[in-house]
């Protein structure tokens, strides 16, 4: 008796629960720029360790620390690739501490520069990407060539000026919603010339005002020549939800696969109005 009531006891004994390890999904390092210390966090493909010979393209994404949008960008980077939308990449999340003085040039705007006295200091960020966390990026990881620039709201302010000033430094540019308003809309009042440049994802949505104009005026002096997409989503998307909504779609157009099937599954890359023949 004794005997059976022990063996029941083990029975109904709960097994082992196991202990919890660490889910790692990345590295991230500190660096310096504008006096200020800050993450650059890479996450790799995961086959990245399975061919050491495979080269892989890059996305730099900005406003990219693990307490703004890193999670984001890395879930649907890998879920674009799960659905073969796009390529898969190296992710580079760079993270932004001041964004106003790091990601916009000066204005001459009283208003903005009242709200925003620190900003300004844009090509010095630009100087310190493409000095340093390009050249280590590219000297660490397994990268083929290929570089993407993704941005939103300020950030892809940078980037559509950072597609004007120094295209060379990114092979495709993704600006999504961009702050074209800032500094009486002067980024879009600039002269493009007719130099080849990497093709450029842009996008708006129901922002209006200053930001809407400013983008119209940048959309008609773009050459057709030029490749570019432009989703208009004003009818759709809110300023708040344009980059959840845009960054599968932007890296649809950037880094297109061969795949045949994704119309079929809704995942539909819309260019109100496209150039070229990216």
């Amino acid at each position: 008796m004794i005997t059976l009531l022990a063996a029941a006891a083990l029975a109904a004994a709960p097994a082992p629960t196991p202990e919890p390890q660490p889910l790692v999904i990345g590295e991230t390092g500190t660096l310096e720029v504008l006096g200020q210390r800050r993450e650059v966090s890479i996450v790799l493909p995961p086959d990245y360790a399975k061919d050491p010979e495979k080269r892989w393209p890059v996305v730099y994404q900005l406003d990219g620390d693990i307490r703004q949008d890193l999670m984001m960008g890395v879930g649907l980077l890998r879920w674009n690739a799960l659905w073969g939308r796009s390529e898969d990449a190296i992710l580079v999340g760079i993270a932004t501490k001041d964004r106003q003085r790091e990601l916009l040039p000066a204005t001459k705007d009283p208003a903005e520069a009242k709200r925003y006295p620190t900003a300004g200091e844009s090509a010095a960020f630009r100087a310190w990407l493409a000095g340093t966390v390009k050249p280590l990026i590219e000297a660490r990881y397994r990268t083929d060539g290929s570089a993407v620039l993704i941005g939103e709201s300020a950030a892809g302010h940078f980037v559509v000026e950072t597609w004007e000033l120094a295209p060379q430094l990114f092979t495709g540019y993704a600006a999504i919603s961009p702050s074209l308003q800032w500094d009486f809309e002067a980024l879009s009042r600039r002269p493009l010339g007719t130099a080849p440049r990497p093709p450029l994802y842009i996008s708006l949505a129901d922002e209006g005002g200053a930001m809407e104009s400013g983008m119209e005026r940048f959309l008609a002096v773009l050459p057709q020549s030029q490749p570019y997409c432009f989703s208009d989503r004003r009818k759709e998307l809110h300023h708040a939800t344009t980059l959840h909504g845009l960054f599968p779609e932007a890296l649809q157009y950037l880094m297109p696969t061969e795949a045949d099937w994704l119309t079929d599954y809704g995942m539909v890359l819309r260019c109100e109005r496209r150039g070229g023949a990216g």
